[in-house]
């Protein structure tokens, strides 16, 4: 390279005396003397240290910023001080000649490079060029470029062919807000960005297709959370003809174990088979359909022994309470305090607590409600002395909502309770097909409407002439959960038009309905499709759990704010009228009101 002999990560004890040339950024200098100066210079690769002896070079170096790039050219000598923290530690390079490549016109920095992530993160966020040359922020995306060429290897490796699917599409129901594209050419009409390229990964298996996969970007205008972008983010899509749940699982479970062990900050994660649990089972045992199984707490009910012992919150009608029960807790009633100010902040709901002493009487939090039918609830629970009684009540999913936040926190809070460093995973299976809408009060799909129902459409028919309840009906729909994140859904999906038909009937959408919403896929399985399954684990989250980050930010190059913002680009942002103009679009002022 010209303009470059070495990289500043490269030079060892056995390069002194070599005469080099090295290029980077100009992290640090220390000034001891008139005319002895040490200088970090920083690339992607690494640092060495530079030592300025010479009143010339001295000026040079003083005339320039922090984070200016310069090219060096100099000899290596073995150093007096050895560092033995870097892989340079040993050496130094005197330089003979200094090229300024791009000076830093700026005296002050937004941050100090190497603690940008102790800075605001909006700032970190306008200034992302900057914060990316801190080598611990840019580690994330070094490891995310690995994790997805070993993802690609190890695809290509089963079989699968890499196949792009198209950004400007239709616009589809697929349960959130489409990002939507003006076409010039058509006025009045709009491209959607796809949320996901789900039909046409259906497609390409009507096509004769057998094994389909890409890294493939998806758009949804949804809100952020700690472990969802707004806006854009990426999936490892997948899809395989002739395919039941089972050919899913074990491609996926053959893949991600070795490449989590591989990269992840934690080595050891489960082998196959992953557990499969039952979506009710999850939701009943652990609170959640996303549960963390390096918790060994898990949930009881305790509806019936806590029913008409005098304390409100555990005597509605429609009232469920819901236990958990951790042995031999040593926590302070400062941290339990905490505890449940945490999880009503979490849950939206208060829970309540009581402690087994050693004569098995009840004390603390609302043990003095309880204590009348102590023997009872001891053998309710199969509790022992020591044991801590965490209980969440309200109506029954609320209550199991709050029990879910509860086993979490408490494993965080018991450490004896949590095998915190591995990456445990889990299939969560049976989901229900159908539930009843919390705004419109009536039947709706509960995630995928593309998926085949468990029984067919023999169990669809006998649920339209009420013979079966539809909210009894399962569906081949399954979830890769990894240390309580939801890496991904997936289902076996609906091939078949007359069972297609029937599913959504149920909701009140006939034929003519799905012939209009999904031409053509529709279509296209009139023409006979295989059976076909599918996943798409988020290569986003996939790589915040193995970072061992807890913001899905950190591991993205260009992420945007809460907001859905680009602050670095400005976008979003006003554009010109003509531009307006040539897409027929007239802005409008919002009425408040409305």
């Amino acid at each position: 390279m010209q303009m470059r002999t070495h990289t500043c990560g490269e030079l060892r004890i056995t390069d002194v005396g070599m005469t080099v040339q090295l290029s980077g950024w100009m992290e640090n200098v220390r000034e001891v003397g008139a005319e002895l100066a040490f200088v970090i210079l920083r690339d992607f690769y690494g640092t060495t240290q530079l030592v300025i002896e010479t009143a010339e070079m001295m000026a040079e170096i003083r005339a320039l910023n922090k984070e200016s790039t310069i090219s060096v050219t100099g000899v290596v000598r073995e150093r007096a001080s050895k560092n033995p923290k870097i892989p340079t530690g040993e050496i130094e390079v005197v330089p003979m000649s200094i090229e300024v490549l791009g000076r830093c016109r700026y005296n002050a920095l937004p941050f100090q490079i190497n603690r940008s992530r102790e800075a605001d993160e909006a700032v970190r966020l306008k200034y992302r060029y900057l914060d990316l040359r801190n080598p611990e922020v840019k580690r994330n995306i070094v490891m995310r470029c690995n994790v997805v060429a070993a993802l690609r290897a190890a695809m290509i490796e089963h079989g699968f062919l890499e196949i792009t699917t198209p950004i400007l599409t239709a616009s589809s129901p697929e349960g959130a807000r489409d990002y939507l594209v003006p076409a010039r050419k058509h006025p009045g009409e709009f491209y959607a960005l796809p949320q996901a390229p789900q039909q046409f990964k259906q497609l390409l298996m009507t096509a004769g297709f057998d094994r389909y996969f890409q890294i493939a970007p998806c758009f949804r205008d949804e809100d952020a959370r700690g472990d969802r972008s707004p806006g854009e983010f990426y999936q490892l899509d997948m899809e395989m003809a002739f395919a039941s749940q089972e050919d899913v699982f074990a491609v996926l479970e053959d893949v991600l174990p070795p490449i989590f062990a591989k990269y992840g900050k934690y080595h050891t994660a489960s082998s196959a088979p992953f557990r499969r649990i039952p979506y009710r089972e999850a939701m009943e045992k652990y609170g959640t359909d996303k549960p963390d199984l390096r918790i060994d707490l898990t949930v009881d009910d305790a509806t019936d022994v806590m029913r008409g012992c005098g304390f409100g919150p555990f005597d509605g009608e429609d009232t469920v309470v819901k236990a958990v029960v951790v042995t031999d807790m040593k926590a302070t009633r400062k941290q339990i305090d905490k505890l449940c100010a945490d999880v009503e902040v979490i849950s939206g709901a208060k829970p309540y607590w009581f402690r087994v002493e050693e004569d098995c009487s009840l004390t603390g939090g609302v043990a003095k409600f309880l204590q009348p039918r102590r023997e009872e609830i001891v053998a309710a629970l199969d509790l022992k002395p020591g044991c801590f009684v965490a209980l969440a009540a309200g109506k029954r999913g609320a209550a199991i909502k709050t029990a879910g936040v509860l086993v979490k926190q408490l494993g965080l809070l018991c450490p004896e309770h949590m095998d915190a460093e591995r990456y445990e995973f889990c299939w969560i299976v049976d989901f229900p097909m159908y539930e009843i809408g919390e705004e419109s009060g009536e039947l709706e799909f509960c995630h995928n409407p593309f998926s085949m129902p468990n029984g067919g459409l023999q169990v669809l028919r006998d649920a339209a002439e009420g013979r079966v309840d539809p909210l009894s009906i399962t569906a081949f729909q399954y979830d890769l959960v990894c240390n309580g994140v939801e890496l991904s859904s997936g289902a076996v999906r609906n091939h078949d038009p007359e069972i297609m038909i029937e599913a959504f009937q149920l909701v009140r959408l006939g034929e003519e309905d799905v012939k209009a919403k999904f031409p053509a896929m529709y279509n296209a399985f009139c023409y006979g499709a295989p059976p076909h399954a599918g996943i798409a684990p988020g290569v986003d989250r996939m790589v915040m759990l193995l970072a061992g980050e807890d913001s899905i930010r950190e591991v993205i190059a260009f992420p945007m704010n809460k907001n859905a913002q680009d602050v670095m680009m400005g976008a979003p942002g006003p554009v010109e009228q003509k531009q307006l103009d040539e897409l027929h679009i007239a802005l409008v002022p919002v009425n408040p009101e409305n």
